[in-house]
């Protein structure tokens, strides 16, 4: 009776409890919203940020195969990094920076390979933690921290569905006239909406079932788009024309670098979302690579394809003028108009992968919004979703008019971030937790004499207590984010050092903010353990 007790944590006891044990962990509100949760009856899931416990995880993985459930993960990630939100930013680096094919393809490819080595690391949280992905940031950034970091991650989910929003509505303008831009930007967040809403295991499924139409659509838009492939030299030599001196070119190059990475990299903010029903033992390698190959093959696919058209339209006059009026929505569905009817059905298709994607944000976005403040925790995942939705349609309608200028000033600045998070991550967990002698060393404050095979004690998720102050992340991050103004290169600001490449400057941020961040952190890290022994 005394250790349920002591397992016994509560944010505030009069108005949230919270059971923190190996068998229980759940978050409840106050009576007169007990309704609320009733929901879950009907499909909808309630579960919050709690953790999964380990029994329960181990529950599943004697109902259901391990292999089924990589093959669903697998699925959830070709649905949503095979589509149209991975490619759309790759038919800009010949039509908004003025690269070639060749410079497209290598700054577009290696940047995108690089960034996905982001979330496979962090998705390896999942199954050892059973938390979701910023719920284990706790253990860096402590109680407070966390609580910037989520607003940051919120930002990121909210951008990249009003990405997803607009090109869906490009689409279906160009696809059928009488449609208004508005009325396609609806229409992909309510259904994004109604799926995030039934949570991880509807997700998964519908994901998974999609991604095969999906794959099929992308490659008959290879068959339409190499039916134009002749127009490439013609193209190249229209940019060569432009007359931009080397060093422009390089700066051109590095600032579509950054965007390349942070289309793969910020799936980092959310990763380990996705494999909280995994047993705590599954190998950390299995989760790495499915999570790497799961976003790195359909995205290299998807890639390539967005930067052939786009070089394409650069010198193909329709798809141009396509682009002019419709953005990248309208060029895509104009390549698919050789095909009549039957060619708009595969552009509608295409559309599904939007959702495919946005479903994803809407999930985890959420969570997010329940780290922001210990009294907004009782408030169910679902209402949070309803609230985001509304949100970045909000924010889609106002920005509607806007795409291109929307993704290339919004990606990286969402790499600066998910770039100092990630070195944080490596370098609590590489060299401030590497052993057990290190954590028995180091956090024995945290651990209390038990569970130090464990990178982490993620019984004290819910804990503050337990869990550092966030003092040595919080101060890295900031100076992480000078490395960033030294370096970013935006249309409302070009740091100092972006400025002096060429004459349209080059992103830097990504580099000096990682390499900020992570020269600082150890000092400052070993400075708090220390003084707090945690």
């Amino acid at each position: 009776m005394e250790d349920s007790k002591k397992n016994q944590a509560s944010v505030d006891d009069s108005f949230i409890s919270t059971t923190d044990s190996d068998k229980i962990n759940s978050i409840s509100g106050p009576r007169y919203i007990t309704w609320i949760y009733k929901l879950d009856n009907f499909g909808v899931e309630t579960r919050g940020i709690e953790r999964v416990s380990v029994e329960e995880r181990e529950s599943i993985a004697q109902s259901t195969s391990r292999w089924f459930q990589f093959v669903q993960v697998i699925g959830l990630w070709f649905a949503a990094c095979g589509g149209l939100t991975s490619m759309s930013s790759y038919f800009l680096p010949s039509l908004l920076f003025g690269l070639n094919l060749r410079d497209s393809m290598v700054s577009g490819i290696i940047s995108m390979i690089i960034g996905c080595l982001v979330p496979a690391y962090c998705a390896t949280m999942g199954p050892k933690s059973g938390c979701r992905q910023m719920v284990t940031a706790r253990f860096l950034f402590g109680q407070w921290g966390v609580k910037f970091v989520a607003v940051i991650a919120i930002i990121g989910g909210v951008g990249w569905s009003v990405v997803n929003c607009v090109l869906g509505g490009q689409m279906l303008v160009a696809i059928n006239g009488n449609i208004s831009l508005s009325v396609g930007i609806v229409v992909i967040s309510v259904v994004s909406l109604i799926i995030a809403i039934f949570g991880i295991r509807v997700l998964l499924k519908f994901q998974t079932i999609l991604s095969i139409p999906i794959f099929i659509a992308v490659v008959l838009f290879y068959v339409v788009v190499c039916k134009k492939i002749g127009y490439i030299p013609e193209a190249n030599e229209l940019i060569r024309q432009e007359g931009f001196s080397s060093l422009t070119t390089r700066g051109n190059w590095l600032s579509f670098f950054a965007i390349g990475y942070s289309i793969t990299a910020t799936w980092g903010c959310g990763a380990a979302d996705y494999y909280i029903l995994f047993p705590e033992k599954t190998p950390s390698y299995q989760i790495f690579w499915v999570t790497f190959l799961g976003i790195s093959v359909p995205t290299t696919f998807v890639a390539i394809v967005g930067t052939l058209c786009g070089t394409i339209a650069f010198a193909y006059k329709p798809w141009n003028d396509a682009y002019n009026n419709l953005g990248v929505g309208g060029l895509i569905v104009q390549t698919f108009d050789v095909w009549g009817t039957f060619g708009k059905f595969v552009a509608v298709v295409l559309y599904l992968s939007l959702i495919c994607n946005n479903i994803m944000n809407t999930y985890s976005i959420a969570f997010e919004c329940q780290l922001i403040d210990q009294y907004l925790l009782y408030i169910p995942r679902w209402i949070w979703a309803t609230i985001m939705t509304a949100v970045y349609i909000a924010l889609s309608l106002a920005g509607r008019e806007h795409f291109s200028t929307i993704l290339s000033n919004f990606l990286p600045m969402l790499g600066y971030w998910i770039s100092m998070y990630i070195v944080l991550l490596l370098e609590e967990n590489l060299i401030f937790r590497s052993t057990v002698k290190v954590r028995k060393m180091l956090h024995e404050s945290e651990y209390q004499g038990e569970n130090y095979h464990l990178l982490y004690n993620w019984k004290n998720w819910n804990k503050p207590k337990g869990r550092t102050i966030g003092l040595a992340a919080s101060l890295a991050f900031c100076v992480g984010v000078v490395g960033a103004i030294l370096g970013m290169n935006q249309v409302y600001y070009q740091g100092v050092l972006a400025k002096k490449i060429g004459d349209y400057g080059g992103d830097l941020g990504m580099w000096l903010s990682f390499a900020f961040t992570g020269i600082t952190y150890p000092i400052f890290r070993y400075i708090e353990l220390k003084r707090f022994s945690k």
